[in-house]
């Protein structure tokens, strides 16, 4: 493998990049019209343009990306997270282009890629699961009389998709009938497949996602959980790892049925298996995401591995240079997306010009970053701009150490989550580790944090302007 296409933008292109230039790979980026200055581009050893700006003219259109490749004489591509990442389509046109494709095969993103298809593949292998259907259903009354045998609460799920699209929480009969057309309507609309699935709804859980990486050997490794329980509209904000509940027996037990979902499928290269887990510490299977995750930071910090680089061996053929048996947890590490969105307004996308935008540095701290200052952040993508990382050799220190990150990033010019960082370092349900994915509905505040940040703004406004005063007094001084 001598030369890696990367088959996207961002924090992510970059990220990938690095660990291909350490392993002496050369690299390609790709590139739309509103990315054509970024920083992807300019890193990469050469780059290729592949259409306008909208993802469904550019970075979302196989045969330009396949192109490209050729073009360039890539041999290898690795499509890093989000747009083609989880098409095996694309898995397939890839390899049949005489081209490796750096993640798992085709099949296997296919069986995972449904979530049904996931829990009917994984079902023999004695994983524990929420209660619910093990079938697709669009007719309402069947799934009515379902809900009914189940119990209220139910969760309706679209089976195509996630990012919370065609989710519906049904506390009780009279609403069900609304909230099912709701969420076949979004599934519809988000995934071209109105199916949906009934589960029991767990009340207080957490989200606890464990990484596994396989090989074309018959290896197949957990690397320990990130908790992902901070978020908001279903969508992750904070991860950390090790989560701060798990016992080492329910580490292990996770961990092993998280390696058994992958064996399911032959997997391949890097994974993440999903798990709701209860107030009782009882664990159920979700899904698997079959490509590498947003969060992978905090697990490389924890396990000192490159997840990129073990991808990168394990599409070349070569075998898992590490054992269960050598894999201990070193300290912790915390994760913040940063995304382009106003907290004191929903969480709504804030795209503009970055005036100002100057990245933290210092022990303990990474930042896998997209842009740079003076850029414009583009409306046609996902608004993250950078992942904020911070590591300690426990959960206080990381998490002071983002604290203190987050107080060294400097953005002017769109809004931002750093400060809704803050707020769930310095929460105390956060801090005791006494949560659950309902953090930011049974916590959060919009009003509270804005006036928390306009007395900020006023002390800061009143410090600059005593120390301009007491600099004109000096100023003013007599020459003796």
């Amino acid at each position: 493998m001598k030369k890696i296409l990367v088959a996207n933008r961002g924090e992510i292109a970059i990220r990938v990049m690095k660990t291909a230039k350490k392993m002496g790979i050369k690299t390609v980026a790709v590139y739309s019209a509103a990315d054509r200055n970024a920083p992807h581009v300019k890193f990469a050893d050469e780059a290729i343009y592949i259409g306008e700006a909208p993802s469904s003219q550019s970075y979302l259109v196989m045969d330009k990306i396949i192109g490209a490749a050729q073009t360039t004489g890539a041999d290898a591509i690795h499509p890093g997270y989000g747009f083609l990442s989880e098409n095996a389509n694309f898995a397939e046109a890839v390899t049949a282009a005489g081209i490796t494709f750096i993640g798992p095969r085709p099949d296997a993103i296919r069986v995972m890629g449904s979530k049904l298809g996931a829990k009917d593949a994984v079902k023999a292998y004695n994983i524990p699961m929420v209660p619910g259907v093990d079938k697709a259903i669009t007719d309402v009354a069947e799934a009515k009389a379902i809900s009914k045998e189940i119990g209220f609460p139910i969760l309706i799920k679209a089976s195509a998709g996630g990012g919370g699209k065609g989710m519906r929480i049904v506390q009780n009969e009279e609403e069900f009938e609304s909230q099912m057309d709701r969420a076949i309507s979004e599934a519809v609309s988000a995934f071209g497949d109105g199916s949906v699935f009934i589960e029991k709804y767990v009340g207080s859980p957490r989200h606890i996602e464990v990484q596994v990486m396989a090989d074309s050997h018959g290896n197949t490794l957990h690397l320990f959980e990130r908790e992902c329980s901070v978020q908001r509209r279903h969508q992750k904000v904070v991860e950390e790892a090790p989560s701060s509940v798990l016992t080492p027996e329910i580490r292990e037990a996770m961990g092993q049925a998280a390696v058994k979902v992958a064996q399911a499928c032959n997997y391949l290269g890097a994974g993440t298996v999903e798990f709701l887990l209860d107030e009782n510490l009882n664990f159920y299977f979700l899904e698997m995401n079959t490509r590498l995750q947003v969060e992978h930071p905090v697990t490389e910090l924890i396990t000192g591995l490159d997840l990129v680089e073990l991808q990168i061996r394990v599409a070349r053929g070569e075998e898992l240079p590490i054992k269960q048996a050598d894999l201990k947890i070193l300290g912790h590490a915390m994760e913040l997306r940063v995304y382009a969105e106003d907290p004191l307004t929903d969480f709504s996308p804030n795209v503009g010009k970055l005036e100002v935008y100057q990245i933290p540095v210092g022990d303990g701290i990474r930042v896998d970053n997209g842009f740079e200052q003076g850029m414009d952040v583009p409306i046609y993508y996902d608004p993250m701009l950078s992942k904020l990382i911070t590591y300690g050799k426990n959960r206080d220190e990381a998490i002071q150490r983002m604290i203190e990150a987050i107080d060294q990033y400097k953005v002017e010019g769109v809004a931002t989550t750093l400060p809704f960082g803050t707020f769930v370092m310095e929460h105390e349900a956060f801090r005791s580790g006494n949560f659950d994915t309902h953090f930011v509905k049974k916590y959060y505040d919009a009003e509270s944090l804005k006036a928390k940040l306009d007395t900020e703004a006023e002390i800061a406004a009143y410090i600059a302007l005593k120390h301009y005063l007491e600099d004109q007094k000096v100023l003013r001084l007599p020459i003796s």
